[in-house]
């Protein structure tokens, strides 16, 4: 979102910035690291084009997607954060096919449902959290679809078929480009709604302290990685 993107970039040092296709892509130095920000916009055709992008231009060592999601499961809450452990596509459905039922989820090429998160990763925003008095953090998998979930039939099917903890719509498919091109991935996520019935209230009040929630967790985490 751009309130990230606009709260990350003020904070970078020596920032340079291109366009790329229809992408701007800032570089500079985050909290003493070597970072380059840009906001992929809403869906997984944006965010998978973004990431592909990113990693052929810029060759990052590691990317981190951050952002808000709608929680799902008991305990977590509005404002928490969400650290994905793997991400998982809950809209790809190809049960029906020639070679026989694959299963739900399931992506053709990785020929995975879940794909994971790099585990050194996972730690160090687990760390970062810890070490501050931050939100109330979780760790679980993310789902991701090209919808904005708020229903709660819709809500308990995903949570039922895919043990998810949080759905958003674009850390599945950076998953997916990421994996595919062997460059360890983070998805972190505030929770800015429940995914429900009262979601289309909630999103746009909670959203800003969400995202602020987001980027503060992300600095921190960068404040580690220069150590």
């Amino acid at each position: 979102m751009d309130i990230e993107v606009e709260g990350l970039k003020q904070r970078m040092e020596n920032r340079t910035t291109e366009t790329v296709g229809s992408i701007e892509f800032s570089t500079g130095i985050l909290h003493g690291v070597e970072c380059v920000v840009a906001r992929c916009g809403i869906g997984k055709v944006n965010a998978a084009m973004c990431a592909q992008t990113m990693i052929l231009r810029y060759a990052p060592s590691a990317v981190i997607n951050t952002g808000v999601a709608g929680g799902i499961g008991e305990g977590i809450s509005i404002g928490h954060i969400v650290v994905a452990k793997d991400v998982v596509q809950h809209d790809m459905d190809t049960t029906v096919g020639e070679e026989g039922e694959d299963p739900k989820g399931f992506i053709p090429g990785p020929d995975v449902v879940y794909i994971p998160c790099s585990q050194e990763l996972v730690e160090a925003v687990l760390r970062a959290a810890k070490d501050s008095d931050g939100p109330v953090c979780h760790v679980g998998t993310i789902a991701t679809g090209d919808q904005f979930i708020h229903d709660q039939r819709t809500l308990e099917r995903i949570k039922k078929e895919f043990g998810a903890c949080a759905c958003e719509m674009e850390g599945g498919s950076i998953g997916q480009v990421c994996y595919l091109n062997r460059v360890p991935f983070s998805v972190i996520r505030a929770i800015s709604d429940n995914a429900n019935d009262d979601s289309h209230m909630d999103y746009p009040e909670f959203v800003g302290p969400a995202a602020q929630a987001s980027i503060q967790l992300l600095c921190r985490l960068l404040d580690g990685m220069k150590e």
